[in-house]
């Protein structure tokens, strides 16, 4: 659905309020947490302590999330019973707070688990030694990031260009495309993405055009996107509420960075056709991962939350819950068969190249684009 909330990551569409969201989803994920203390307190101390004791069940793991954690509480409590841990979680931020989070607090571990990082960041929480090594017995092998078996692909989504169709069908202006499209005259003023140094689907997008135009284009891309009327948005919530044109918005803008599985939710109900759509053309595809804290107090926790976040029953309820695609073979929504299809072929940078110049890609970025 990845760090899009008010500045963050992926935050996308996992907090899209269209027609269709209840109230109480809507909550749920403003909330950052289900179950137990998620404000970074003290509150899992002595949970902790208790949870490293058992060994065995019983006691609490502590599951460190970025802020768009959201499941429904009759899942955490079948877990909880079957188990005998108590889950809490704790969420830093968004997926970039939480891997620099987990970093800088390596020595002295926020929690047992954590859920939440991407692929934009995987390989840099992995080199900075925060993971032991554990992945879930039924981890999909087509979404490892290394050899090293310390994440487990949890859900993913694809961070595309939106497009507002009701406002190209009103003008009578043929809608873009691809990538390249987007610097046409014809679109000037129209586009607002997400900045990739406070926005993971910003960054996942700064890779798309890495992925489509090489290390030695994808920074005169920019070039042309900034001269053709490109604005910048800190993060996913302004870009898509403020400034995109859509339903659920308030903008001016057509077009808009978010994801695939934004369309359905702003599709009213009982209606056949979506008002928005995602350019599959321009999709970078955006993992999100599961792994046991090195440290944990509780690592037989940690290790049976990884497991239980790739159960059918979690992975049913993700598409509706935190708006990502499962990452197993489940039965997804009608609606987002209907609307939300994947990109059949998304731009993919390797993991190796991401983490050997994420930094110096954004300094690029900001210099050319922002100033």
């Amino acid at each position: 659905m990845a760090s899009s909330r008010a500045g963050s990551r992926a935050g996308g569409p996992r907090r899209l309020v269209g027609a269709v969201v209840a109230a109480t989803a809507v909550a749920a994920l403003g909330a950052c947490s289900l179950v137990g203390a998620d404000d970074g307190g003290d509150a899992g101390d002595d949970g902790a302590d208790d949870g490293a004791a058992s060994g065995d069940g019983g006691g609490t793991v502590v599951l460190v999330t970025h802020d768009s954690f959201a499941l429904p509480d009759e899942l955490v409590a079948a877990f909880e019973e079957e188990t005998g841990y108590t889950l809490e979680t704790r969420a830093p931020g968004d997926g970039g707070a939480l891997v620099n989070q987990l970093i800088l607090t390596k020595d002295a571990p926020l929690g047992d688990a954590v859920y939440g990082i991407d692929t934009t960041f995987a390989t840099r929480a992995i080199a900075e030694g925060v993971l032991e090594p554990y992945q879930a017995a039924d981890a999909v092998a087509d979404y490892a990031v290394d050899d090293t078996g310390s994440l487990t692909a949890v859900d993913m989504g694809d961070v595309c260009i939106n497009v507002d169709h009701e406002w190209f069908a009103e003008r009578g202006i043929a809608e873009p495309a691809t990538l390249e499209d987007l610097t046409d005259p014809a679109y000037r003023d129209l586009l607002v993405v997400t900045n990739p140094a406070t926005s993971s689907p910003g960054l996942a997008f700064l890779l798309a055009t890495v992925g489509a135009f090489g290390e030695d284009g994808w920074l005169d891309y920019w070039t042309a996107l900034r001269d053709n009327g490109l604005k910048v948005a800190s993060g996913w919530s302004d870009a898509y509420y403020v400034d995109f044109s859509g339903p659920s918005s308030e903008g001016d803008r057509p077009l808009v960075l978010s994801y695939a599985s934004s369309p359905p939710y702003e599709v009213p109900e009982g209606a056949t056709d979506a008002p928005t759509g995602a350019l599959l053309d321009t999709c970078f595809r955006q993992v999100e991962y599961a792994g046991v804290l090195a440290g944990a107090a509780n690592p037989e926790g940690a290790r049976a939350v990884v497991d239980w976040l790739l159960s059918p029953e979690v992975q049913a309820a993700i598409p509706e819950n935190m708006y990502m695609y499962p990452v197993t073979d489940v039965e997804l929504p009608a609606s987002w068969a209907q609307f939300a299809p994947l990109a059949t072929e998304p731009f993919h940078v390797e993991p190796d190249a991401i983490s050997a110049n994420r930094d110096a890609w954004i300094e690029q970025w900001t210099d050319a684009v922002v100033g």
